[in-house]
């Protein structure tokens, strides 16, 4: 089970292609992970959020997901031997 006080970051990202792929890769190979994503756009207990503000003119609106992913400490090493190779350059 990933904790608070036993995981590591190992990879953010705003592409989903990526995360999809890190995810395919560590559960092949078996390695618990847990993904945060935040929505940037997001209202919050104090505010209604940006959206209603600013609106989205102008914005990219592909950067307005970010993926975190977590994997535990003593596992990190391992994650990244089978990560270390994906693309991580945005697609256009």
């Amino acid at each position: 089970m990933i904790t608070v006080m036993n995981r590591k970051e190992l990879i953010a990202t705003y592409d989903m292609r990526v995360q999809s792929e890190v995810r395919d890769l560590l559960a092949h190979n078996h390695i618990d992970y847990q993904v945060k994503v935040v929505n940037r756009k997001s209202s919050s207990p104090i505010g209604p959020g940006m959206r209603a503000y600013t609106g989205t003119m102008g914005e990219k609106l592909d950067m307005e997901g970010e993926y975190i992913i977590y994997v535990k400490k003593d596992e990190y090493d391992a994650a990244w031997e089978v990560i270390k190779d994906v693309d991580v350059s945005p697609r256009r």
